[in-house]
């Protein structure tokens, strides 16, 4: 079989920045890491959000069209990848080298903030440019900053986007049109999304409680990842993934995991992976009612009750189009850089909904009986845009 192989991560969220700082709060016991309450999003209204804090790399190089707070993180990402992606080139050839990132936001931050100039004065700032919020402007930037002269687009299937962009990178390599992809995906912070997922009641004013009782919604965060993938083994391969589409309702689920549950059973036939062979399980777990719910039943009826679960989001907040890349992420980190085995855990009040199947969710500091050989990642999204990733152990 011929395996993509995840060989590089470049990853930056609220937990940090690089593989070793968000590893190291990623499995910190102590107290959960990675939450910011502020009303810079939204006035008068403080939240909790997964900022990325640090400074963020100067863009004063690029052309206008390019300089956004997504593509900040995106160079952030590239530069913990920048001399393995150099080698790549040198050794396929750019035009061998393809690009696939996944978005919800672009560059829509950048023209939230320059309307209120154009309002008063019938002028745009003069360092805004309507190219920034371009859903194919993060892929185009990534191309341009790496020097990959492949295929280059943008996924944009709101929270599945880039779990579907490693998807796509894997199909690239193994059709051949591929030599190397740089895969992932990058959302950022800002008003639209959080006053959108306001609208529809789903934004908590706390950390994220995914599968309490007590659970009242997400907590947005911001992040980028990317992997270079190729076919050269590496210590993490897609060994399999699966992709459906419920059209149940716009933005709510199928309530019975339907396609949740096609999308595992895919991935897991694709793999050639029994269900007792998954070791852990990074949930989708926005701690929203009706998705908890969900993908409690899809996870039970698909792997039962005994695989060790969690759901990252309390952590990095909800990253939206970048979710699944930076899930796969952390999931990539468990496998490659853990040598004592620890699980990711899954930080809530501890209060299970008892409407809800049990699922065996991680306690703080839970460490697996030996390396992790198969872990399941799941992404679902508005309009019911289902991806599952099974990543296996090299």
């Amino acid at each position: 079989m011929t395996y993509a192989y995840l060989n590089e991560l470049g990853i930056v969220c609220s937990l940090g920045h690089g593989a070793d700082a968000v590893a190291h709060s990623l499995f910190a016991s102590d107290a959960p890491r990675g939450v910011t309450v502020t009303d810079a999003y939204t006035p008068g209204r403080p939240l909790a959000v997964g900022l990325v804090g640090e400074a963020l790399p100067d863009l004063s190089d690029c052309p206008l069209s390019m300089r956004t707070r997504n593509n900040a993180l995106l160079r952030m990402a590239h530069a913990q990848i920048r001399d393995a992606v150099v080698a790549a080139i040198e050794r396929y050839g750019a035009h061998r080298v393809a690009v696939i990132v996944g978005t919800s936001t672009s560059g829509i931050g950048e023209a939230e903030r320059s309307l209120p100039q154009r309002h008063a004065t019938g002028e745009w700032p003069s360092d805004f440019h309507y190219a920034q919020q371009e859903i194919g402007a993060p892929s185009g930037f990534v191309a341009a900053e790496s020097g990959a002269r492949g295929p280059a687009w943008t996924v944009s299937t709101a929270c599945s986007s880039s779990a579907k962009a490693l998807a796509s990178a894997a199909r690239l390599l193994r059709a051949g049109i591929a030599d190397a992809v740089i895969a992932g995906g990058a959302d950022s912070l800002c008003s639209f999304t959080i006053s959108g997922f306001s609208a529809l009641e789903a934004v908590s004013e706390q950390r994220s409680n995914p599968f309490s009782g007590n659970r009242s919604g997400i907590h947005i965060g911001e992040g980028a990842a990317l992997f270079l993938m190729t076919r050269e083994p590496g210590p993490v391969h897609l060994a399999g993934w699966g992709e459906t589409s419920d059209a149940h309702h716009m933005s709510a689920p199928e309530p019975q995991g339907a396609g949740a549950i096609a999308a595992i059973e895919q991935a897991l036939a694709r793999a050639g992976v029994a269900a007792g062979d998954v070791d852990y399980v990074n949930l989708h777990g926005t701690a929203t009612p009706q998705n908890d719910a969900m993908e409690s039943r899809a996870v039970m009826a698909t792997l039962g009750s005994a695989v060790a679960a969690s759901s990252t989001k309390a952590l990095t907040g909800h990253t939206l189009g970048a979710a699944g890349a930076l899930e796969a992420g952390l999931c990539w980190l468990a496998m490659a850089r853990n040598p004592e085995h620890r699980l990711p855990p899954h930080w809530w009040d501890g209060h299970a909904d008892p409407a809800l199947p049990q699922l065996d969710l991680v306690a703080p500091g839970r460490r697996a009986a030996g390396p992790l050989r198969h872990v399941l990642s799941n992404s679902f999204a508005f309009g019911g845009s289902n991806a599952a990733l099974l990543l296996g152990r090299s």
